[in-house]
């Protein structure tokens, strides 16, 4: 015996009936941007040590390699900079590969110029 569901879909409608398919698609945009605004805002101004990670490893960097540089990253106080950008900086200010300076960087090398660059940045 099948049951009948209460169904309230004609009154939830009655702000949208009148609207024609390209408003509808329009609202329904509108909607899905204001839902994922706050994603996107959490996503640009924060990181984690796995996100850092996963940029340096794109970046060519081993994963023994990354985890050393974002473990240092993070003692300087430099994670809200992100890992890769330490890097890049450093080696555009050395003007060498930033594959070759991040290396050293992973060894302990260069970081008192990294908090000098950045001076030392927020822990």
């Amino acid at each position: 015996m099948p049951i009948k569901r209460a169904d309230d879909f004609e009154v939830r409608r009655q702000h949208l009936k009148d609207l024609t398919d390209e408003e509808l698609e329009q609202r329904f945009w509108a909607l899905a941007e204001k839902i994922v605004d706050p994603l996107v805002e959490l996503a640009r101004n924060n990181t984690t040590p796995s996100i850092e990670r996963s940029i340096l490893l794109r970046m060519g960097f081993s994963s023994l390699e990354a985890k050393d540089i974002v473990n240092n990253t993070i003692d300087r106080g430099l994670m809200g900079k992100g890992a890769g950008h330490v890097v890049l900086k450093v080696s555009k200010h050395l003007n060498r590969d930033y594959r070759e300076v991040g290396r050293e960087m992973a060894q302990g090398l260069h970081w008192d110029l990294a908090v000098n660059i950045f001076k030392g940045g927020e822990k």
